[in-house]
């Protein structure tokens, strides 16, 4: 049984530099969040469909620009599907377009992030983001 106080992190990113960087930042900033990973959205998808990652506590990391399905065709068929639609996703790219913040806040993002480009910052980033959700106690 999962502690229901836990707040797993689901970071669907195919850059293996920025999955590491998250990992490491999580444990420069003392985070024990359980961290799963997805290389796309497709794979993303399957995982919290089929039980890989716990469907309590959840919070979803999202890269946009992906292979096979990127973050806004991700966002799109987890808003549609009936289970899985309330899943609270924070937007981390690098992508500064207008267009992709309007999309993904018309998906109902709980954010979007731009990822730092020093790793201090990287560091910062996910500990206040970690601040915030305690703060807002996730259900």
């Amino acid at each position: 049984m999962t502690d229901p106080r836990v707040l797993n992190i689901l970071l669907v990113d195919d850059d293996e530099v920025d999955v590491m960087n998250v990992r490491r930042a999580f444990t420069k900033a003392n985070l024990a969040n359980p961290v799963y990973t997805a290389g796309n959205g497709l794979e993303a998808l399957q995982m919290l469909r089929d039980g890989r990652v716990p469907q309590g506590r959840l919070l979803v990391l999202l890269d946009l620009n992906m292979p096979r399905m990127n973050g806004i065709e991700f966002l799109r068929e987890l808003r549609a599907d009936a289970r899985l639609r309330a899943t609270s996703v924070v937007v981390l790219t690098t992508s500064n377009e207008d267009q992709d913040k309007v999309e993904a806040y018309n998906l109902n993002v709980a954010g979007y992030l731009l990822k730092p480009v020093t790793f201090t910052t990287f560091v910062d980033l996910m500990a206040t983001l970690q601040k915030y959700w305690t703060l807002v106690e996730m259900p």
